[in-house]
């Protein structure tokens, strides 16, 4: 078989050992409903309470407080729509310019129910403006959205300055922060503590698709996305994916233990990589690679579109990503970048290599044997049309 180096972690992670084993008696056992009164009901809500417990004490939270979803992006639209909806039309919706799509869309459903959007400006360096941000807020702010990490350029945004302005300036609002992109790299337990509402994704840590988590803090009031039963405190209707939740629980716990680590051995990887790259010529970071998360390589490739290069290292069986997975075969390009100033030339010519867990030397080493003659050889197909 011929050598392949996954490159696109930020995308999606493959599933953890662990994790496979730990959700496998829930997918071949009974399969009971966790809210029924049977014996193989109640062994299935007993899984499900101690995957949250699991969850909570990951994310610094209280039981109670884990709200398990159906990924990300559902929890993200639950924390605004949410709140939104609960404080209804002239509040005001505040979140930067490149925040995840999950939140964008559902702050634009928001503003047609009549709520008032503010796009938070953000820098070259992929950072959210205080300054701006402070500007945008107001007693009449409801939510203010703020990614912990970055899905793109992997840059750390500073919460805990975000939560003290809102605090300060909009002190009724609701702090939700996307981590994501976090999970894997970041204790979000303390990064997050201010945050009223915290989503996460089992998948971009080595747990199943599908599967997420948002946290709700004692006292904050949310409108539900789906209604009809009284699962997770009424705020999601549905009966809950045990098997799901276990994995869930289990990615995140180990990715905590390890995190350390692992943290060491990818940037090690990392900077592999990025050294390799760079030999390329007319290679440049995008954003601040000092804040950026350890498994995120985001860099501009200049005279070579990223999706021609992408087809190219795929056929050579090296797997990368331009822009956001959940913009995947998009024209347009990345918001995130265009939100950073770049212009659309260099942000078409920009490619997200994503590292984690399952990363090896060998991938680094498939990847930069790859990389650099492609490169060299799809530039000197363009100088030469």
């Amino acid at each position: 078989m011929a050598p392949t180096a996954y490159l696109d972690h930020a995308a999606s992670t493959p599933l953890r050992p662990e994790v496979l084993a730990a959700m496998t008696p829930h997918l071949a056992g009974p399969g009971a409903n966790p809210s029924g009164i049977h014996a193989a009901a109640r062994a299935a809500k007993t899984a499900l309470e101690e995957a949250r417990e699991q969850i909570a004490a990951v994310l610094g939270c209280a039981v109670g407080e884990v709200v398990i979803t159906g990924g990300g992006t559902e929890a993200d639209n639950l924390a605004v729509l949410g709140v939104g909806r609960v404080a209804g039309p002239g509040h005001g919706v505040v979140a930067p310019a490149f925040e995840h799509k999950a939140v964008l869309a559902a702050r634009d459903r928001l503003v047609a129910d009549g709520l008032v959007a503010h796009d938070v400006r953000v820098g070259p360096d992929g950072v959210v403006d205080l300054d701006h941000l402070a500007a945008c807020l107001d007693d009449r702010t409801a939510v203010v959205s703020v990614m912990l990490v970055n899905n793109e350029v992997g840059t750390v945004q500073p919460l805990r300055e975000v939560a003290a302005l809102v605090r300060d300036r909009a002190p009724r609002a609701r702090l939700h922060t996307d981590a994501v992109q976090a999970a894997p790299w970041l204790d979000v337990a303390g990064l997050a503590a201010d945050a009223d509402l915290v989503s996460v994704s089992a998948h971009k840590c080595g747990g199943p698709k599908g599967v997420g988590a948002l946290v709700v803090r004692d006292g904050v009031v949310l409108d539900p996305l789906l209604v009809g039963g009284g699962q997770e405190r009424g705020l999601r209707a549905g009966t809950v994916d045990v098997a799901g939740a276990v994995g869930l629980a289990t990615a995140l716990r180990i990715t905590a233990e390890q995190r350390d680590a692992e943290i060491e051995r990818i940037t090690r990887l990392r900077d592999r990589l990025a050294a390799g790259l760079a030999a390329v010529g007319d290679v440049t970071a995008n954003g601040d690679r000092t804040r950026a998360v350890a498994g995120n390589l985001h860099v501009r490739i200049a005279g070579v579109e990223s999706e021609t290069l992408l087809v190219a290292l795929d056929r050579a069986g090296v797997y990368a990503a331009a822009g956001s997975s959940c913009a995947s075969g998009a024209t347009e390009p990345s918001h995130v970048l265009l939100a950073m100033g770049m212009d659309r030339v260099a942000a078409r010519e920009s490619v997200r290599f994503s590292l984690g867990f399952a990363s090896t030397d060998a991938d680094v080493d498939h990847a930069l044997a790859v990389v650099p003659e492609t490169v060299a050889r799809l530039r000197a197909a363009s100088a030469a049309a």
